[in-house]
């Protein structure tokens, strides 16, 4: 492993306040810290390092963006996009965590739900202490969540759950799951399952060769009761689930940033020491084709990351222009991971250095949160108004 440098060639640090500085290095000395010296025998092993959860919350950054009064640090979305860079540099895995926690749980419970169910879910979140789950994905309907079939249905003051999610990150340690489901209406809703409710199981997702050190399976509901209070008291439709899934696409668009830099900054420094013909095999034309080419696709990444997050502060950032920067940058930072693995030769594959791993990851972050192709479909239907998903 090499020491981390920092990728900024167009001086993006200036355009940053002192407190996204700040926290900044508080996240980067961490990873370097606490997750670089075990991620990789991590990977090896399949086993997700549930510990690290705990010290995201004791750090603030599981949803930083939401208010002090519920647990979170207050911070605006820009300091959520600098966190999920450098926790993206450590591994794929401890990003999506954080995203997942931050995004898809944290951010639908304050925005959705009522104050009792920010009061009693959202402390505990922030600060690691409850794990959370995103229940939308089914087994048979990833792309097209509108044909979910899981149900609820309303008796006796309580509803009665059915139905199953998959690929599910964090389900079979998950306290708590935001879940998705239509009722007897066909209207979807969303509510708050509690893992030892009866008939709610979370089964582990076996064999992956990516994301090997993040927790992912399925969760499973056979008649489960659902108290009342556990459901969002208002929000209706699909607009619920897929802003969660934009405000996870955010992250995402600034996490893979950090992955690709990690994947750089080992193909520069291994290429410096490599000696082959008697000299660096930086020396070489097609070695330094690669690196200049890897280093301007992560600033263009960079800036289309930061005039995102000015967007998102202004309350300007559609659905669609979060869309076409998660698919820009995760397909950036999976050929990034591609050439800087050719720049190692066979070194590259071993668990010595991150890039496999970070390759292997990626091949799921460019699927999760919307595949590659959909999000083009996102964008051409932004461009012509024609929607060509049917």
């Amino acid at each position: 492993m090499y020491p981390y440098i920092p990728v900024d060639h167009y001086l993006l640090d200036e355009l940053l306040p002192e407190e996204h500085k700040i926290i900044r290095s508080s996240v980067r000395n961490w990873i370097s810290r606490s997750v670089v010296p075990i991620i990789e025998k991590a990977a090896q092993h399949h086993r997700f390092p549930i510990h690290l959860v705990k010290e995201m919350g004791e750090l603030g950054i599981l949803g930083p963006f939401i208010p002090e009064k519920y647990g979170g640090a207050g911070m605006d979305q820009m300091a959520y996009g600098v966190i999920m860079t450098e926790l993206e540099r450590g591994d794929s895995g401890v990003r999506s965590a954080a995203s997942v926690q931050s995004s898809l749980v944290m951010y639908p419970v304050f925005e959705y739900g009522s104050e009792e169910q920010r009061m009693k879910y959202l402390p505990g979140l922030a600060k690691g202490e409850i794990i959370g789950a995103f229940g939308l994905t089914e087994p048979n309907h990833g792309s097209d969540p509108g044909s979910m079939e899981t149900r609820i249905v309303k008796q006796n003051g309580h509803y009665i759950l059915n139905g199953a999610k998959m690929w599910i990150t964090n389900a079979p340690v998950a306290d708590v799951a935001v879940v998705w489901a239509k009722d007897e209406e066909g209207t979807v809703r969303g509510l708050i399952a509690e893992k030892g409710m009866p008939g709610f199981t979370a089964p582990e997702t076996k064999g992956k060769w990516s994301l090997r050190a993040s927790v992912t399976g399925e969760l499973v509901f056979d008649n489960v009761v659902i108290p009342e209070e556990n459901i969002f008291p208002d929000i209706k439709g699909l607009k619920g689930p897929l802003s969660c899934l934009s405000s996870a696409r955010y992250g995402i668009a600034w996490g893979a940033i950090g992955a690709a830099m990690d994947c750089y900054n080992t193909a520069l420094q291994y290429s410096l020491e490599r000696k082959q013909f008697g000299k660096p095999i930086a020396s070489f034309q097609l070695t330094q084709k690669k690196l200049a080419e890897m280093l301007t696709e992560i600033t263009k990444a960079q800036l289309l990351a930061w005039r995102l997050g000015v967007l998102k502060n202004e309350g300007k950032a559609t659905p669609a222009i979060i869309s076409l920067a998660k698919r820009n940058n995760v397909k950036m930072a999976l050929n990034v991971a591609r050439e800087a693995r050719q720049v190692l030769g066979a070194m590259g594959i071993t668990g010595d250095f991150p890039i496999m791993r970070h390759m292997m990851n990626l091949e799921s972050v460019i699927t999760y949160e919307g595949t590659h192709d959909i999000h083009l479909l996102i964008t051409g239907q932004d461009i012509t108004g024609l929607q060509a998903f049917k």
